[in-house]
């Protein structure tokens, strides 16, 4: 438990100190964010803001993590350095998406076809080894099979290891994918993704911790309801970092927002997401947690499949925080909304996740 206090800790503290002098270096080179000209007209005033903030948030929960194992002694597990490898594959895809948008005046940057390339190559090295380095109860980091609050009877072996594999690797970078876009369309208004994702991976700290004390590993013990986690504990440490990092951020990003954590951050933030809830084996569980990312990537699906049949729009504009924009809510009312709403689907899957302990 020391290591999660002093893991979120130091992250914050380096996000919150170290935000000001990335903005003024980033000043000094000129890469201020480029506004897309088909969105709200009140966001050209934005245009020039620095961006790439997510590699605050990156080097923050490096060093949060980090540090928190050197002061305690930890040797770092495999579940945790899948996750931060995962984190920092999907930033480095997206730091050369703002590179290129910045570099060329353009809202645009990598073409799908290289960002597709980018996020596949990192999320099969994730999938493939997260179902290596067993411990010494035989547990790799994931699974082949689908969890909701912990594995399920639905296992992707089902039909031999080879297709196994293939199968987890397919499901793992789906929700690699979905959960990076998810946090890539909510960072849309200033502090509402790191508010957001603060909130969500706070919650992945409880659930880590909690896990952690009711761990099936090396207990004779353990009760039917323990949890099969391989590395729970040191998932909350890495949930921590996150966490810290955001708070620090959000200081900065909150309007009017200082930087942006562009795709750097995003990308991130989402694979994080992802890959925490592979290793927690809590893969559906995570979609109601992080409901808040999953009604905005609704509302975009929802505007272009009725778009495509009908010609017509059911939102002024997608993602929804946008219609609510263009529908004269302000900006800060907007993200607070959210913020609260976020913690709403947090309150009910973290309700969900203990209930079912309980009821076990």
């Amino acid at each position: 438990m020391r290591a999660v206090l002093i893991s979120g800790g130091l992250s914050m503290l380096i996000a919150l100190l170290g935000t000001p002098l990335f903005i003024r270096f980033l000043v000094r080179r000129q890469y201020g964010q480029f506004i897309r000209q088909d969105g709200p007209t009140a966001h050209f005033t934005k245009r020039g803001t620095p961006t790439m903030g997510g590699v605050v948030i990156l080097v923050a929960t490096l060093l949060g993590w980090a540090g928190a194992g050197l002061v305690t002694g930890n040797r770092p597990s495999a579940s945790a350095l899948l996750v931060l490898f995962l984190m920092t594959g999907l930033g480095v895809v997206g730091f050369l998406d703002d590179f290129i948008k910045i570099s060329r005046q353009r809202s645009l940057g990598l073409s799908a076809r290289w960002k597709v390339v980018g996020q596949g190559l990192v999320g099969i090295s994730f999938a493939v080894l997260a179902l290596q380095f067993p411990n010494e109860n035989f547990r790799t980091p994931a699974s082949t099979h689908v969890s909701f609050i912990r594995d399920t009877q639905i296992d992707l072996a089902w039909a031999g290891p080879t297709l196994g594999v293939i199968l987890f690797v397919l499901w793992a970078n789906f929700l690699i994918t979905a959960w990076s876009n998810a946090v890539n369309l909510t960072d849309g208004l200033d502090g509402l993704a790191t508010g957001v994702s603060l909130i969500v991976f706070g919650a992945f700290v409880l659930i880590g911790v909690w896990q952690s004390n009711q761990t099936c590993q090396g207990l004779t013990t353990a009760g039917p309801r323990c949890y099969e986690a391989r590395d729970p504990l040191d998932l909350a440490v890495v949930a921590a970092a996150i966490t810290g990092a955001c708070f620090g951020f959000l200081w900065w990003n909150a309007s009017p927002a200082k930087i942006f954590m562009g795709d750097t951050g995003s990308l991130a933030l989402g694979g994080a997401l992802a890959g925490l809830s592979i290793l927690s084996r809590t893969e559906i569980l995570a979609a109601i947690v992080g409901g808040m990312f999953v009604l905005i990537v609704l509302s975009d699906v929802i505007q272009i499949g009725f778009f495509k049949l009908t010609r017509k729009r059911v939102f002024k504009m997608a993602p929804l925080h946008h219609h609510f924009e263009l529908s004269g809510w302000g900006e800060v009312t907007i993200v607070i909304r959210f913020w609260i709403i976020a913690g709403l689907f947090v309150a009910v899957g973290v309700g969900i996740f203990y209930a079912e302990w309980v009821a076990g």
